[in-house]
């Protein structure tokens, strides 16, 4: 099941407490953004869960923290499934669940960075640039078209 969340829905300590746990320095970093609730009023996470864990999460957000030059906005950032749940087109359905809300709030297109090659195109998005990368290793911009 994937849920949307803010600071204010029960599991988002329980998210927090499983992106700092998490082996992925990215994650870390977004479990202290929700201790500082570092986010927007529109922002949002998406958790993938599993009974009464949390499993994976993405979030949809303003800024994906790419250089100046793109101007680009909203941006799905932070995609990660634990080891034991990969294959099961988690990470899809987390980005299905933003696209959804994204086409929501209006917008066409939702933007993506990574360093993975091959990996989001599966998912529809297209690279439309190559930058340095001013956070991690993201050396990538995708974009993918939705409808209103």
């Amino acid at each position: 099941m994937i849920i949307a969340i803010n600071k204010d829905d029960p599991w988002w300590e329980k998210t927090r407490a499983f992106a700092k746990d998490c082996p992925w320095q990215p994650g870390r970093r977004l479990a202290e953004r929700m201790s500082k609730n570092d986010f927007l009023d529109w922002e949002k996470v998406f958790v993938a869960v599993h009974g009464e864990d949390v499993v994976g999460f993405c979030v949809l957000e303003e800024n994906g923290n790419i250089p100046a030059k793109f101007s680009c906005s909203p941006f799905i950032n932070l995609v990660y499934v634990g080891e034991e749940f990969r294959g099961e087109r988690l990470s899809k359905s987390l980005i299905d669940a933003a696209l959804d809300y994204a086409q929501r709030l209006g917008y066409k297109k939702v933007y993506l960075k990574s360093e993975h090659h091959g990996l989001y195109e599966k998912y529809g998005f297209k690279k439309i640039a190559d930058f340095e990368p001013t956070v991690g290793f993201a050396n990538q911009l995708f974009e993918i078209k939705i409808s209103i």
